[in-house]
């Protein structure tokens, strides 16, 4: 399969990296209107490089593309592509509105081409494990799930807040680990040292299920945090996506007898504490193959359009109800 990226900043150029080592697929070039660094991304993994994205796409001719260029470009290079018939892999978010992500897909459905959106924290490792065992009933009934995204202000993001940025990721793997969807949401944001746009979110949100989420993100921390809790009925499962660890804390008196029993007489008590083994494997590398296997229709897009801009709308409700200072429902 003949594959090209277009744009070549942190994210693009770690897709032609792992592109250019997959077996079966060639990098027939890259595209970034920053020339140098797309010849040095180039020149790295012996292909073309390019100023004009159409240009790689008129020349090179490719079978399938990421899109890694700024959110507000989604729209108009997905729709040169999807024009051209050409597969495509959208980095995160899906665009910069709801309105612009329908088009997207709507060109996608119509061109008969396969869009997949880039939410990496989908093939972490540790993520895959922890839904296996939820899907198993191993915690129970759910309650709550946490999700902490902290760390330093990247300069790169100017186009978009913590919010879309950061907590869009967290709020898809809440989805993809229960099945339930996000209902409501209610935020408190904050503007410290970004120029346009909120670097602090405290989100609490309402699954259909009737979980509660909370989201403690920002650009302030010194430190890079990136955790995920999950409390039920049968203890609590802690994920760190950084080391794709899982850790599942007992509640030992959970283990012999029923929820309902429990609440009424016992409580809860800490257990034993197992971590459980997680093969692990570059995220970006599981994404890719997935989206290049989708293209050659040999599996399902594992990340859908619609995924996607359920993601965003969730995003940007979270963003509305920290403007406005009210709860905002989906």
């Amino acid at each position: 399969m003949r594959v090209g990226v277009i744009g070549v900043g942190s994210m693009g150029r770690n897709h032609a990296r792992i592109y250019a080592d997959l077996t079966g697929v060639e990098l027939v070039g890259v595209a970034d209107q920053n020339m140098p660094a797309a010849e040095a991304v180039a020149r790295q993994y012996n292909t073309q490089a390019y100023s004009d994205y159409l240009q790689l796409l008129d020349d090179c001719n490719p079978d399938a593309v990421t899109v890694a260029v700024p959110t507000v470009d989604h729209l108009d290079v997905a729709q040169q592509i999807i024009g051209r018939g050409i597969h495509l892999l959208v980095e995160k978010p899906i665009a910069f509105s709801v309105e612009e992500g329908e088009k997207i897909i709507t060109a996608a459905e119509q061109a008969g081409v396969v869009l997949m959106i880039g939410h990496i924290e989908r093939f972490n490792p540790a993520v895959i494990a922890l839904k296996e065992r939820l899907a198993n009933d191993e915690v129970g009934r759910i309650f709550q799930l946490d999700a902490r995204r902290q760390g330093p202000f990247p300069a790169r993001v100017k186009d978009v807040g913590v919010v879309i940025d950061l907590a869009v990721h967290d709020v898809d793997v809440m989805r993809y680990v229960t099945g339930a969807d996000i209902v409501r949401v209610f935020a408190e944001t904050e503007r410290r040292i970004h120029s346009t746009h909120e670097d602090l979110l405290s989100g609490l949100l309402r699954l259909s299920d009737g979980a509660v989420g909370t989201l403690t993100i920002n650009w302030l921390t010194p430190t890079k945090i990136r955790e995920l809790y999950v409390t039920g009925e049968r203890g609590m499962f802690r994920v760190d996506y950084l080391t794709q660890d899982l850790y599942f804390f007992e509640n030992a008196t959970a283990q012999d007898g029923s929820w309902e029993t429990i609440k009424m007489l016992r409580g809860v008590s800490e257990g034993c504490m197992i971590r459980h083994v997680v093969a692990k494997k570059e995220p970006l590398r599981i994404e890719i193959e997935s989206f290049i296997a989708a293209a050659c229709g040999d599996t399902p897009v594992a990340v859908t359009g619609q995924d996607g801009l359920k993601a965003l709308a969730i995003a940007q409700a979270i963003v509305k109800s920290g403007r406005e200072n009210q709860t905002v429902s989906l």
